[in-house]
């Protein structure tokens, strides 16, 4: 009955298909434990496109970049600590109950950004969505291949792995939607509570995994789930293959030795087999996140406006390409995970995050290397309404007046801020825009 997250191929994902379209009770099943993935994809890429317009309501976040840091990083370091407790969690009280509470956590945390009448406050709920995002990332794909047919078990845990990506891209939708209206980011962030809410309503009605309830000893109930999920000739193998799991995992566990969580992974960090396994799993888990993917899709609007669109709209339209492609590249992961190989395709991926991320870092260096001077002759027309810190006598660009300390660095078109563009790109060619501080 439990497999893990075993990668689907493509006469699988058929099989899914053709399975949950004949057995809507399995597809129900998965769709209300997919909502966790969704709400983690969409309340980690929702900030990318907020932040934008949280800079513009509270001025103590415009030149504070590390306050606007901490609020895109507290749903990160939130999700460290509630991965912890879902682990905990999932095993002492079971699936079901962690995904409720992960939905609250959802719930609160989106209520409390909706309403924020300040970045603290916001900061406070952005830990609340973490907390919710980490005990999901545990929970959701493990209750999905519990409750999944084995055959079907690797196309519906990848799907959790898509409706994450897909979250993201949703996300950005739902920021350049939300552009126009009254309250802009507090819709953004607070639209999250009615995925949260509908996961909530559903999982009051489903099941148990039938694999915790069978450790627990509630086998009565065990086999009532399986008879829903499987047809009736292949309940009692089921059933029988889960004793066999279940009683080998207690073996396993019993030749260990150790009660205490740290005195089982001590034991177990003995065996050369699992120090090398988990040496590769953590270092490819490290790796992904190292390359930097996750700073460009915090902050891929911000990046945009950096290269010079300096409007929130045309950022946030433009950084659909960025989201887009991430959740394409799940899909063709899925789809050639297994003609390819898993190591060629990491690695093959790995090679491509890498080159493009030079490329991007390379194009800034560029830029700051070719920005133009800002000199007396430049600054004239303007009067005193230059950067404050600029010094005729230094040698300046506009990569230091977006560096300076002051609220200047941007230049604005006199009649529409939406028109600013850095100043690096436009200082020396458009006599009619003067440098005054950032709006």
């Amino acid at each position: 009955m439990e497999g893990g997250a075993s990668v689907a191929g493509k006469a699988e994902f058929k099989e899914c298909l053709r399975l949950t379209w004949s057995q809507p009770y399995i597809l129900r099943l998965v769709f209300s434990a997919g909502i966790g993935g969704l709400l983690f994809g969409y309340d980690t890429g929702v900030i990318s496109g907020a932040l934008l317009f949280i800079r513009d309501d509270f001025i103590e976040l415009q030149k504070n970049t590390t306050l606007r840091e901490t609020i895109v990083s507290m749903v990160v370091a939130g999700a460290i600590v509630g991965a912890g407790l879902g682990g905990w969690m999932n095993d002492r009280f079971g699936r079901r109950p962690s995904l409720i509470i992960a939905d609250v956590l959802f719930l609160a945390g989106a209520a409390i950004m909706a309403f924020a009448p300040s970045p603290a406050v916001i900061i406070v709920g952005r830990v609340f969505v973490g907390l919710g995002v980490g005990m999901a990332s545990m929970t959701a794909p493990l209750y999905i291949s519990e409750v999944s047919p084995a055959r079907i078990r690797g196309a519906l845990v990848s799907t959790n792995g898509l409706l994450i990506t897909g979250g993201q891209f949703m996300a950005y939708l739902i920021n350049l939607a939300f552009t126009k209206v009254p309250g802009t980011w507090r819709w953004m962030l607070g639209i999250a509570g009615f995925p949260a809410l509908l996961q909530f309503i559903l999982m009051l009605t489903l099941p148990e995994s039938p694999r915790w309830l069978y450790r627990q000893g509630r086998k009565e109930e065990t086999a009532a789930i399986l008879r829903k999920i499987y047809p009736a000739n292949e309940v009692e193998e089921e059933i029988e293959s889960l004793r066999k799991l279940v009683e080998d995992e207690m073996v396993l566990e019993g030749s260990i030795g150790e009660q205490s969580v740290f005195g089982k992974l001590k034991k177990a960090f003995g065996s050369k087999v699992v120090r090398r396994g988990l040496m590769a799993g953590v270092i490819v888990q490290v790796a992904q996140q190292f390359v930097g993917i996750n700073t460009v899709m915090y902050y891929s609007p911000t990046i945009v406006q950096l290269a010079g669109f300096a409007s929130n709209d045309t950022a946030m339209a433009l950084s659909l390409i960025t989201s887009g492609l991430n959740a394409v590249g799940s899909i063709v992961s899925m789809f050639f995970v297994d003609r390819v190989g898993r190591r060629r395709l990491m690695l093959l991926s790995l090679v491509g995050i890498v080159v493009w991320l030079a490329v991007l870092g390379s194009t800034f260096l560029r830029a700051a290397h070719n920005a133009p001077p800002v000199s007396d002759v430049e600054t004239r027309p303007f009067a005193n309404q230059t950067c404050p810190e600029y010094n005729p006598n230094v040698h300046w660009s506009c990569m230091d007046c977006l560096r300076a300390a002051s609220t200047c660095g941007f230049c604005a078109h006199e009649g529409n801020a939406v028109n600013s563009i850095p100043s690096c790109f436009i200082i020396v060619k458009l006599v009619s825009f003067f440098c005054k501080n950032c709006s």
